[in-house]
């Protein structure tokens, strides 16, 4: 009876080890396949992503360089790609290069948080207060559609010649996008979410920090890169014009005196930085942030 018992589990025991060892080896496998295929797609995704701006920033130089050459402007009216590559050298070897950047990016990161500190809370309430939102939710619409610039003179009345003046304009500027951004996302959240929220207890302030604004967090990633994206605008028209001696110089002052002084490599130079700047913002932080909420979600896979 127990040696028949013994004889008849030794069979199974060898199969389950045969069967472990060989989903063993397939893993083993599928490991050195997985990391092949990643090497390989780094290298594919290094040529999609990197070599495609590089000709584009490649074919511009060039068509710049032709109009150069065959004077489609007079060259004081439209330098060379290397006239202004030597005034940019200029004025990093004058060392106040970076000081024009770091000026006028710590005054558009500083206008952006408290545009985000603001818009925030007045998104939240005019997605879940329907009356608020009836009577301001057309007046946040109207805003993110008027031009910046449009605020400087009376920004100019209010607070004079001032960084009060500078961060009025970036807050009405940057404000109306954050709020409108984070009301799309909350109403993109499925009802069930907050039902089920609701079930668990998850209700008032604890049902928006942990239900609602994780459940909105890809809406309001894209209102955030928005506000950015106006607040840096409305940054450079508040600093074209706001040009005092007691306000530090930063890339709209100095492009401004490019202009008064008909400088063009000085005024093709701050336009370069300015592009540099905020195409580096959006590259270097809200694009991998922005792939990391969505590939969270699932609405991204790895490429």
């Amino acid at each position: 009876m127990a040696s028949t018992e013994t004889t008849s589990d030794t069979p199974d025991t060898k199969s389950g080890k045969d069967s472990s060892d060989l989903a063993g080896l397939e893993a083993g496998l599928d490991a050195l396949e997985t990391q092949t295929a990643q090497r390989t797609a780094w290298g594919r995704k290094f040529l999609s992503k990197a070599l495609p701006p590089l000709v584009a920033i490649g074919l511009v130089l060039a068509l710049w360089q032709l109009a150069y050459h065959f004077k489609v402007k007079e060259h004081y009216l439209l330098p060379s790609p290397a006239d202004v590559g030597r005034t940019l050298q200029e004025k990093w070897l004058e060392g106040t290069l970076l000081d024009y950047v770091w000026t006028s990016l710590s005054r558009g990161a500083l206008g952006f948080l408290i545009s985000v500190a603001i818009g925030t809370p007045l998104g939240l309430i005019v997605a879940r207060v329907k009356v608020v939102r009836a009577a301001i939710g057309p007046i946040l619409s109207g805003l993110q559609s008027l031009p910046s610039v449009a605020w400087v003179p009376a920004a100019i009345i209010w607070f004079g010649l001032s960084d009060a003046t500078i961060y009025a304009v970036v807050l009405l500027g940057a404000v109306p996008s954050i709020a409108n951004g984070l009301v799309a996302g909350v109403d993109q959240v499925p009802p069930l979410y907050l039902r089920a929220g609701r079930v668990i207890g998850a209700t008032g302030l604890n049902g928006v920090r942990h239900v609602l604004l994780p459940a909105a967090l890809p809406g309001y990633i894209a209102g955030l890169k928005q506000g950015w994206a106006f607040s840096w605008r409305s940054l450079m028209a508040a600093e074209l014009i706001v040009n005092a001696a007691d306000l530090g110089v930063g890339l709209g002052q100095l492009l401004e005196q490019g202009r008064e002084l008909q400088d063009m490599s000085w005024v093709l130079s701050a336009i370069l930085l300015i592009l540099i700047v905020g195409i580096g913002i959006e590259l270097l932080l809200f694009a991998p942030i922005e792939r990391r909420v969505l590939r969270s979600r699932g609405l991204l896979t790895k490429s």
